[in-house]
């Protein structure tokens, strides 16, 4: 297949959901615009309710953003100065700058090589007196094992915060990611799964005193106005995002779904090529990442080249992540080698995934890479 002259095909697109959604979001906004309740209006209760709803949980409480929640959820767990929390070091620095912000340390544990998630079985080594809490991250869309991981945290009196920036929707034994552990951290970057269009995020759990913990955290530490009971954030949803997210929520199972048919495409054609590991077709799995491992992360020149040949044919491609957090400048030299999520983040390789990304478009990636070598 010869190279598509002026062709662009972008890591995610996300002007076709706009333009299919385009008069519900204006009426959506325009209701926002005329009610004038900017913040804390009536639209970020109803997706309060709404989510909640579909997630199955009593409490959803509407945050300013992903990182937030995660902030917020080990406050109202009271874990700050002295404790540790396990998780993930192959994941976004959200995740430990989370640990780090409340004062306490995260501890990493290696991935398992074929899910990319925390390794269950890693972790009971792990422990410690000073152990409060596992934070296990559902990479890519991909639910970790989370009956493993709520075993442990039972065993030994843990707490257990869900990271699910990227896995909204996704589930684990037919139960939604962030309902299973104590608390369940969302996203609604643009990019996410269900996603704003601006910064957003979401704490959800079953706990009326976490929940209630939450609400006064977000709102600078007070339960009624101007009566502060401790130092909080101000990290409040947005009303305007709330009434898009409203708009949007519907959509969230068939565009889940239409990311499995893409993924499925992807491995049908990708996984014949002997240089290349598709990732699994897990159940529950929602894809906001479509990632391959390129080498086995033996030659990171291997999985660099074919970013650039991909590149240089219109294809944008992205790494997550390049650098596991251990590695990273803040935490260096403070813990041990993880070797497979550093060999993970040598040869990872993220292709252009979304509900809406054409098949000509994914045949045509496809092609550029069976042509490769």
């Amino acid at each position: 297949m010869t190279h598509r002259a002026g062709i662009n095909v972008p890591i995610l697109d996300l002007s076709p959901e706009v333009d299919e959604l385009w008069d519900e979001l204006n009426v959506a906004i325009q209701r926002v615009l005329r009610r004038a309740d900017f913040i804390m209006g009536e639209e970020v209760h109803l997706f309060e309710q709404e989510v909640a709803a579909y997630l199955g949980v009593k409490h959803a409480i509407g945050l300013n953003s992903g990182t937030d929640a995660l902030i917020i959820a080990l406050r109202a767990l009271n874990i700050g100065s002295g404790d540790e929390v396990i998780t993930t070091p192959f994941t976004f620095f959200a995740t430990g700058e989370s640990i780090s912000s409340v004062g306490a340390k995260p501890v990493f544990v290696d991935i398992d090589p074929v899910s990319l998630n925390i390794d269950p079985r890693l972790i009971e080594a792990a422990i410690t007196e000073r152990t409060r809490a596992i934070m296990p991250v559902h990479l890519y869309g991909n639910p970790a094992d989370m009956t493993q991981i709520m075993a442990i945290a039972d065993k030994y009196g843990l707490k257990v915060i869900e990271d699910c920036a990227q896995s909204f929707g996704a589930k684990w034994e037919e139960k939604q990611t962030g309902t299973i552990g104590h608390l369940g951290a969302y996203s609604f970057f643009p990019s996410k799964n269900l996603g704003a269009f601006g910064d957003g995020g979401l704490l959800a759990t079953n706990d009326d005193n976490l929940a209630d913990l939450a609400k006064m955290l977000r709102t600078h530490g007070s339960r009624k106005k101007y009566h502060n009971e401790t130092v909080g954030y101000n990290s409040r949803l947005d009303t305007i995002q709330a009434a898009i997210l409203r708009v949007k929520l519907p959509h969230v199972e068939s565009n889940n779904q239409a990311r499995r048919r893409v993924a499925q495409i992807y491995n049908s054609t990708l996984m014949s090529v002997n240089a290349i590991r598709t990732p699994p077709l897990t159940a529950g799995h929602v894809f906001h990442q479509y990632s391959i491992a390129i080498g086995g992360g033996s030659d990171q020149l291997l999985r660099d080249g074919l970013k650039t040949y991909l590149s240089e044919r219109g294809i944008s491609t992205m790494i997550y992540y390049p650098i596991p957090q251990d590695r990273l400048p803040l935490y260096i030299d403070q813990y041990p080698r993880f070797p497979i999520s550093e060999a993970t983040s040598h040869c990872i390789l993220s292709l252009p995934m979304g509900p809406y990304i054409s098949e000509t478009d994914i045949d045509y990636i496809c092609n550029c890479i069976l042509q490769w070598r």
